[in-house]
């Protein structure tokens, strides 16, 4: 297995961490009869050979010896050293990829016909991992089909038949002008007489593959099936005894679902399934009604992609994963607690299993941690980003507790005017901050959003007092100051009082947020100006974009500022862009250079739409010429932030946004 290996100059390659020189270790390791050296040693390849997915020399170099240990088969946990191999020859051909990765995929393919007889192999788990490989690196399709058509009819191993099912989809993928015969076997896999598990993995590359062989009711058809699934799956998984390594190999492993292939089976079908989001809809809620809690948990896991990707009503699907959290399984509990995060006005359908079970668990209230500031509890803080106004009450009892949650202050914005009975307590934990703690700094960010949302007139001196007395040193100084500034500047002329020490951090890090202030405090001109213009000539995006917001808000006022502000349409960052056409559209009232920079940012970023429809809004009807823009944005079906690759994220943005839209067109 290791001819050769001590003729290679491994000190003179590299991986991740530098010399290759413990490499040959690693090699060996593999091979070990000690299952934590085989697990530490692969945990090394992931961690320095082929940290991250790149590939160095000295993971070329390795190639050759992980085939020789593949192929052998007194090796022991060959499945992971072939599953190694077919990420380092990555996903895609040598056409698509670049430079070593290129390489890489060119050295596996030219050993794949150690894949084609490994798909024979004796041992379950090394056939299941060289399903899939011999379909991505064997270059000879019609051999490649018949191996998966041979195996079909004499495999008896479950585990090795759902992954050459999975390899029938990728075949066909990949191979579309010779996919009718895997479509043949996967339609036949489809239905009886095969177990309810093959069948809805066949499924699942159908509907990726080829949807009209899908069944009208495939709804209904892939619930009854995974609920007959369950009834036969084993109370206790048939797993091999594994090593409690401290590696990244082993704690993966130990994350891994309690259902893992009921897991993916469902993904897989999800994530074929895409848009047809009522579809989708209606297997979650299959999913959350069956009698097996872990068909329920992989549900709740399944719906944070679909509600992060996709716009639809999930009234439904979130009231059944609201259902979930009187479970006495703890793991489902907290999956559905987790799947219910961020999802704000969507989770409202939840709201009453989230009161439920915030009355019933204080201690769920406040979550503490072994190093860190405490934080606000998971069910607690659902709640409250509902709006519901029986958080209210429980968010008072926790700020009079002896660890006040430092991220408590962050849920204030969803309660609205619900929360202005808090004002008192929020004011007086912000003015016992003592100022030479660095942990006090941290939770001043919080206490000052929250105040400056309830708009406490009463907190200016608490603020002052924060604003003046933190140490110069102090950690996190720069943002205690400008969120203390923000602060004042919220509360108007109730803030008279804080006019001189303003003046003061004019000419500071925070000198933006200062004049910002000083105009909604004293609307002065003559004082602002001059640092705003000053603040244009900066080479720093973030305070030139600053500045010219404040400039906006001066309006005509601030027209000695346009020459500084109309280079800054057409370079600079796009945020920049639309920050200076808007201060344009402000001091000029000529909306035609902001109306193209935000048609044009609108298209080049989408995390730029949110504040683009709220200044369409602003506009009134001299937006009109943008509504298009809205009323496509309305009738798209996929949130703005879901990226290409499926990943979404943003659901309380993406229904701001739709918000936003919805009422810019009906201003306008």
């Amino acid at each position: 297995m290791f001819t050769g290996i001590d003729e290679v100059d491994w000190a003179a390659l590299r991986h991740a961490y530098g010399s290759a020189e413990d490499v040959p270790g690693m090699l060996r390791g593999l091979a070990s009869a000690d299952p934590a050296e085989r697990e530490i040693a692969l945990d090394g390849m992931y961690g320095a050979v082929h940290h991250q997915g790149d590939v160095y020399d000295s993971t070329l170099a390795c190639v050759p010896f992980l085939f020789a240990l593949a192929g052998r088969e007194g090796v022991p946990d060959r499945c992971g050293i072939v599953e190694l191999l077919v990420s380092i020859g990555g996903d895609g051909g040598a056409e698509l990829l670049g430079g070593s990765q290129a390489m890489a995929h060119t050295a596996v393919r030219a050993s794949a016909g150690v894949f084609a007889r490994l798909v024979g192999d004796p041992d379950a788990g090394v056939r299941r991992a060289a399903a899939g490989a011999v379909v991505r690196f064997l270059d000879e399709p019609a051999r490649v089909l018949g191996l998966l058509r041979e195996r079909i009819t004499v495999e008896r191993d479950d585990g090795v038949l759902l992954a050459l099912t999975e390899s029938l989809g990728l075949f066909a993928r990949r191979h579309p002008g010779q996919a009718a015969g895997a479509l043949d076997l996967l339609t036949t896999q489809s239905a009886s007489p095969y177990g309810p598990g093959l069948r809805i993995a066949a499924l699942g590359q159908l509907a990726a593959c080829a949807p009209d062989r899908l069944p009208a009711d495939l709804v209904d058809t892939v619930v009854r099936l995974l609920r007959d699934r369950s009834e036969r799956r084993p109370v206790t998984p048939d797993e091999p005894d594994r090593p409690d390594t401290n590696t990244l190999v082993g704690r993966l492993r130990r994350l891994r679902p309690s259902d893992e292939e009921g897991s993916q089976l469902l993904r897989t079908l999800h994530t074929a399934l895409g848009s047809r989001v009522e579809d989708r809809i209606g297997l979650l809620c299959g999913q959350l009604t069956s009698p097996d809690p872990v068909d329920r948990c992989n549900a709740v896991w399944m719906s944070t992609k679909l509600f992060g990707e996709w716009r639809a009503d999930y009234s439904e699907p979130v009231a059944l994963i609201g259902a979930q959290l009187c479970a006495d399984d703890d793991r489902l509990r907290e999956a559905a607690v987790s799947a219910l995060t961020g999802l704000v006005d969507v989770a409202r359908p939840a709201a009453d299993d989230l009161h439920t079970l915030v009355a019933s668990r204080p201690d769920l209230w406040v979550q503490q941690w072994a190093h860190g500031l405490p934080s606000l509890g998971g069910p607690l803080k659902v709640l409250a980003q509902t709006g519901d106004p029986r958080a209210v009450p429980v968010l008072a009892e926790v700020l009079e507790g002896p660890a006040v949650p430092h991220d408590l202050g962050q849920v204030i914005p969803y309660m609205g005017r619900a929360a202005a009975p808090l004002a008192p307590a929020f004011r007086r934990r912000l003015e016992e901050l003592p100022l030479d703690c660095p942990e006090s700094h941290e939770r001043a960010t919080s206490l000052l959003l929250a105040l400056r949302v309830l708009h406490d007139r009463e907190c200016v001196p608490g603020v002052l007092r924060l604003l003046l007395g933190t140490p110069e040193e102090a950690r996190l100084r720069d943002v205690v100051v400008e969120n203390s500034v923000r602060t004042l500047g919220s509360l108007g002329s109730a803030a008279q009082e804080a006019i001189p020490a303003l003046r003061g951090l004019l000419e500071g890090e925070s000198a933006v947020a200062a004049a910002d202030a000083l105009w909604s405090l004293a609307a002065d001109a003559s004082a602002v100006l001059p640092v705003l213009l000053r603040e244009l000539t900066f080479d720093n995006a973030r305070r030139r974009s600053a500045a010219a917001d404040v400039l906006a808000r001066l309006g005509r006022a601030a027209h000695p500022a346009l020459p500084g502000l109309l280079p800054m349409t057409e370079t600079g960052t796009v945020w920049e862009r639309m920050a200076a056409a808007c201060a344009i559209w402000r001091i000029t009232s000529e909306p035609d250079p902001a109306l193209t920079v935000l048609r044009g940012a609108w298209a080049e970023n989408p995390y730029t739409r949110l504040t683009i429809a709220e200044r369409v809004a602003a506009m009134g009807t001299t937006g009109a010429p943008l509504h298009d823009l809205l009323r496509a944005e309305l009738s798209s079906v996929r949130r703005h932030q879901a990226t290409s690759e499926g990943f979404g994220q943003g659901v309380f943005a993406d229904e701001q946004l739709l918000r936003v839209c919805r009422e810019a067109l009906k201003g306008g």
